[in-house]
C-alpha cells in the first residue's frame, strides 16, 4: 500500500496553493513562513516531483502540482463538509468586505438580497486585512484586485476600476458643469489611503492649486467629507452612483482614471457549497457590471 504523504505537508501545500504565496498560507496556518516552505518541501521530497516553482514575488504552480492542488484541496472540503455534519451550526452567510465597499455599496443595496432571501443569515466582516476563507470560515469575500488569483478561487469580476471626480452641488454651485481645469485646480482636494489626486491631475495635464486638503485613512470617509461640502474627491464611480443619481454629489469633470485593479467577488471552489452561500454568490454575481 502506498503510504499517505504528511497531512501538515498536505495542509501547507493546501493553503500555499490558494494563496501562491508562502507567508499568506503562513498567517492563515498560524505558523511562519519558514515552517510553511519547509513542509512543502518535505511533500515535494517524498512525493519525488516539485510542485511549484519559485518567483521572486510568490509561486507558480507546476504541471504536476496544479492537478495535484486540485484533488487535494476537493479532499480537504470533503473533509470540512464531513465534520460540518458532526457539529451543526446556523446557515450563516459570513463575507469578508472592505469597510468602504460595506459602507457605500453593500449596506445600500442589502434590501435587494433580503428582499429575494428572507430567510439568509448574512453577516459582513468588514476588514481591510485579506480574510482567509478556511482560517476565518468566510464564505465569500469582495476585494480589489488583478488576476491571476489561486486556482482554488471562484472569481467574478464585478466592477471595474473607474475613478471620477465628485463634489457636493453646493462646493460648485457657481460654476456651470463640467468644471474648467482651472476651477477644478483651485477646488479643495480630498486624499484617502490611495492617494489618487497626483495621478489624476497628471492625466489632465493640470497642477493643484487647491492646497493640501484634508487627508483620510479610508474612502468612505473622503466620500462622507465630499457629501458635507468639504472638498472634491476621487472614488470609484460605482461607489457613488446612488449619491450621483438623488442629487447629493456631481461628476465635476468628465475625466476618469482607469487602474489596474478592478474589484472581484471570490470564494473557495467546492462542490459542497451550502445553498445559501450559492444563493449570495448568485446574488452579487448578478450585480456585475454588463461590462465587466
Amino acid at each position: 500500500m502506498t503510504q499517505l504523504p504528511s497531512l501538515n505537508g498536505l495542509r501547507a501545500f493546501d493553503a500555499a496553493g490558494r494563496h501562491l504565496n508562502f507567508r499568506a498560507a503562513a498567517d492563515e496556518m498560524g505558523v511562519t513562513q519558514g515552517a510553511v516552505a519547509q513542509q512543502v518541501r518535505q511533500l515535494e521530497a517524498q512525493l519525488g516531483v516539485p510542485l511549484f516553482d519559485r518567483l521572486p514575488k510568490g509561486l507558480a504552480f507546476t504541471s504536476t502540482g496544479r492537478g495535484y492542488h486540485a484533488r487535494v484541496a476537493t479532499v480537504f472540503d470533503e473533509l470540512r463538509a464531513a465534520t460540518e455534519t458532526l457539529r451543526p451550526e446556523p446557515d450563516k452567510v459570513l463575507v469578508s468586505v472592505t469597510p468602504t465597499f460595506a459602507a457605500k455599496w453593500l449596506i445600500p443595496n442589502l434590501p435587494d438580497f433580503s428582499a429575494l432571501h428572507p430567510n439568509a443569515d448574512l453577516a459582513v466582516f468588514a476588514t481591510e486585512r485579506a480574510s482567509s476563507f478556511h482560517g476565518d470560515g468566510i464564505d465569500l469575500a469582495i476585494r480589489q484586485g488583478k488576476p491571476p488569483f489561486g486556482a482554488a478561487l471562484e472569481v467574478v469580476r464585478l466592477f471595474r476600476q473607474k475613478v471620477i471626480a465628485v463634489a457636493a452641488p453646493s462646493l460648485v454651485a457657481e460654476h456651470r458643469m463640467p468644471l474648467d481645469l482651472e476651477t477644478l485646480s483651485h477646488l479643495p482636494k480630498l486624499h484617502d489611503a490611495h492617494d489618487l489626486w497626483p495621478a489624476f491631475l497628471k492625466q489632465l495635464k493640470v497642477e493643484n492649486r487647491g492646497g493640501h486638503g484634508l487627508r483620510l485613512s479610508q474612502t468612505a470617509l473622503a466620500i462622507d467629507a465630499a457629501l458635507s461640502g468639504q472638498g472634491t474627491a476621487l472614488v470609484s464611480s460605482f461607489l457613488v452612483r446612488r449619491d450621483i443619481a438623488e442629487k447629493r454629489l456631481v461628476q465635476i469633470h468628465p475625466e476618469a482614471l482607469s487602474g489596474e485593479q478592478d474589484f472581484y467577488l471570490l470564494a473557495a471552489r467546492s462542490q459542497k457549497r451550502r445553498p445559501s452561500a450559492q444563493a449570495a454568490f448568485d446574488w452579487f454575481a448578478s450585480k456585475a457590471e454588463a461590462e465587466a
